[in-house]
């Protein structure tokens, strides 16, 4: 298998050199993994922390910035930060005005989140925890107790950090974080496995011609194998999956994400069932993203999300951001 990379031991400190040396709007520890935006601490705001395992990029590093995060701190590829990495991230961004952890519910994830936040308390930080859960395909996963954390975490990372640019207070923005997360559902499928450096192959296999439906962000199974279907019927089972568990009764924000390995050709095509799928069922839309956001390394495949929307939730969203992987307003 054949990857850009120098040794699979040095992707991940190869990568935030990189992110450093592309965007000097941020300061990226590459030592101790943690990457802050340049203006922080912003005085009277509430700051919003993230992280997880490479291997999801944009997720969470190309989300620091006005608007989204605060700091983030990846992890090696498909592995969760360490505490150290968190709680130092939390120091460095805490104004007095308290932290707010943004964890997706995988259990090393969750586990390491808890015992950064005992850390920072003990020196002196306000911290408040979410969990993002978005996903319907599965419960108790490979990596999880409970449903795993996926493309809603983008829009948890993007309306809470908007709450707490606008100098809203840590438990109203903790609050809206819990409310668009509990607003929020995910179903994504694999038309390929990926690749991880360390093994330099597939880390499943799926055979020529077949598709999994439910698959998690790191390749984890998912509902049911079949033969491979068209893209009008791929977001038709998406689309069944989500809105069958979320059950909207107004307008929503839409997430039609990339896997890391399909086109934007492909994804806008896959846009366009989607809305298809979702105006049959009576679903208005009302701000779309497409493209690669949520990603599996080079896996091949697609996620939609769905968040509920309402009129604040809609005046965050299109307030000024500006991070690498999303910005508009400024």
């Amino acid at each position: 298998m054949k990857m850009l990379i120098n040794v699979p031991e040095t992707v991940v400190t190869d990568a935030l050199r990189g992110l450093a040396a592309a965007h000097p709007e941020l300061t990226v520890d590459v030592e101790n993994r943690v990457v802050v935006r340049r203006d922080a601490p912003v005085e009277g705001k509430v700051a919003l922390v993230s992280g997880g395992g490479s291997g999801h990029e944009p997720l969470h590093s190309g989300f620091v910035g006005r608007g989204m995060l605060d700091a983030a701190c990846p992890g090696e590829v498909f592995t969760s930060p360490v505490p150290d990495q968190m709680a130092r991230a939390a120091a460095a961004v805490d104004s007095g005005a308290g932290v707010l952890f943004v964890i997706k519910n995988y259990t090393g994830d969750v586990l390491n989140f808890d015992m950064a936040a005992e850390l920072a308390e003990d020196e002196g930080v306000q911290v408040a925890k979410v969990i993002v859960n978005d996903d319907v395909a599965v419960t108790d996963s490979l990596y999880t107790a409970g449903r795993r954390g996926t493309g809603g975490t983008l829009f948890v990372e993007r309306l809470a950090g908007a709450a707490a640019e606008e100098g809203a207070p840590l438990d109203r923005v903790a609050a809206l974080a819990q409310r668009v997360n509990d607003g929020c559902r995910s179903f994504g499928v694999a038309l390929s496995a990926c690749s991880t450096p360390a093994k330099g192959g597939p880390t499943f296999d799926l055979p020529p011609g077949e598709l999994e439906l439910g698959i998690g962000i790191h390749g984890e199974p998912g509902r049911e194998r079949r033969a491979m279907m068209t893209s009008g019927e791929i977001a038709d089972a998406a689309v069944d999956a989500v809105v069958t568990d979320l059950r909207p009764d107004g307008p929503v924000f839409l997430l039609v994400n990339g896997m890391g390995g399909t086109p934007l050709l492909e994804l806008y095509g896959f846009n366009a069932e989607v809305r298809r799928a979702l105006g049959e069922r009576g679903v208005p839309v009302v701000r779309t993203l497409v493209g690669n956001y949520v990603t599996s390394l080079d896996m091949a495949g697609a996620s939609v999300t769905l968040c509920r929307a309402d009129d604040e939730l809609l005046r965050l969203w299109d307030s000024p951001v500006r991070t690498p992987a999303l910005r508009w307003g400024c």
